[in-house]
């Protein structure tokens, strides 16, 4: 029991896991952005992209 008490004590003071989380939520924040962008400017994205195809 003392083990386990010890182990969750180390969770509690452990500070690079939360260094690692809060990366983890900008990243999928920034990957929302995207995402959001990709939906509105999708179309004008794809248009641009065909004119560049098609002149090379």
């Amino acid at each position: 029991m003392a083990f386990i008490q010890a182990f969750l004590a180390q969770l509690r003071r452990d500070e690079d896991g939360q260094g690692l989380a809060e990366y983890a939520l900008i990243l999928a924040l920034i990957a929302i952005v995207a995402i959001i962008a990709l939906i509105f400017l999708g179309t004008q994205v794809s248009g641009i992209l065909s004119t560049v195809g098609a002149s090379v």
